[in-house]
């Protein structure tokens, strides 16, 4: 989590709820929903829900909360947390090469603004473990406050689909994306 963000709000557990309920706008989400997602200890999340009831950037609602989209500061707000990263190209590959030996990291999507893009992420290595793959994408999207849609392929089985051209490698491909690691000269 970037430093200075997490100081202006108030601590990084007050940032993570924040862009949970701004990049999911159309989501009720109970308590124990949103100290899961945000990977937060429940009382933790409860103080900083009610303290974002308080300044009207959420509501309560019987189903539980959702981000109050006539909130005047709004856009100025989702602006800033989308600008403000919580997390570096550097960082994401440290965390992903736990999952095995990455040969190709692209991301696209909410990484760049993008919100039409096909995935947020393409990974690409051997020996990648399935479990700690999963577990490293949702640490990831708690920091992030989003899901990402990413695809994962060991990499023999990626080149075989670059050279067919599979329809989801070309459309991760020809869209707007950024390489922050590449092994494999594409």
């Amino acid at each position: 989590m970037t430093k200075s963000v997490s100081h202006i709000f108030g601590g990084e557990a007050k940032v993570k709820i924040m862009r949970l309920f701004i990049f999911n706008p159309g989501l009720t989400l109970t308590s124990s929903e949103v100290s899961h997602r945000a990977k937060e200890r429940s009382n933790t999340a409860r103080r900083e829900l009610n303290n974002l009831t308080k300044a009207g950037l959420i509501k309560k609602r019987a189903r539980g909360f959702m981000l109050n989209s006539s909130y005047a500061y709004l856009p100025a707000i989702g602006n800033f947390l989308v600008d403000a990263t919580p997390i570096s190209e550097k960082e994401l590959i440290k965390k992903l090469s736990k999952a095995g030996t990455l040969k190709l990291v692209l991301i696209s999507g909410v990484f760049l603004h993008d919100p039409d893009a096909r995935a947020d992420m393409l990974v690409v290595g051997d020996n990648l473990k399935q479990s700690k793959l999963v577990s490293t994408i949702s640490s990831i999207e708690a920091e992030l406050g989003k899901e990402l849609r990413y695809a994962a392929f060991e990499t023999a089985d990626f080149q075989y689909r670059l050279g067919i051209y599979d329809k989801l490698i070309r459309d991760i491909l020809d869209s707007r994306h950024t390489k922050i690691l590449n092994k494999l000269g594409i």
